[in-house]
């Protein structure tokens, strides 16, 4: 079985930080041959981190929100067609081994919940200081903080190693 990541965080909302980031860790995720997944869509972290991952030679996945492929990121390779909206979030979770959250917004809040929910590891890189002490203290065993790009990557061959 391959191993899925993913990637989550801000579309529209994305900040400079959160675009690098996310593309950096779709580059990442591509050279440790692991499979990306996003919500899929061409917009913010979901599409920063699909070209960084396909432009390294990377296979991506794209759980879109809607019924057709109208917001689908060039990047995706699988899109995966839900209809579902932001239920869609869940199976963005279920189907990843591990979680980062690549910046902040409330997408991405929700799917840490589902995370947590699930109890499956997540990487909170970002800046949002009350968001890390709060997910921390729901789960402190699962929820794991990164100062940057280099450390959520460290964490992330800790996380899928222990798997």
């Amino acid at each position: 079985m391959k191993i899925i990541i993913g990637v989550m965080g801000p579309g529209e909302e994305a900040t400079s930080d959160d675009f690098k980031n996310a593309y950096l860790l779709g580059k990442f995720i591509a050279k440790q041959d692991w499979v990306l997944l996003t919500g899929g869509r061409n917009a913010g972290v979901m599409h920063s981190a699909s070209k960084g991952a396909k432009e390294n030679k990377g296979i991506t996945i794209g759980i879109l929100p809607g019924d057709d492929y109208s917001s689908l990121s060039e990047y995706v390779d699988i899109p995966v067609i839900t209809g579902l909206g932001n239920a869609r979030n869940n199976i963005n979770i279920l189907s990843s081994i591990v979680i980062v959250a690549c910046g902040i917004g409330p997408g991405t809040i929700s799917e840490i919940a589902l995370a947590i929910k699930a109890r499956k590891n997540v990487i909170l890189l970002n800046d949002d200081e009350t968001a890390k002490d709060y997910f921390k203290k729901l789960c402190n065993e699962k929820v794991h903080i990164a100062g940057n790009i280099d450390e959520a990557c460290a964490l992330l061959i800790e996380l899928v190693q222990n798997y």
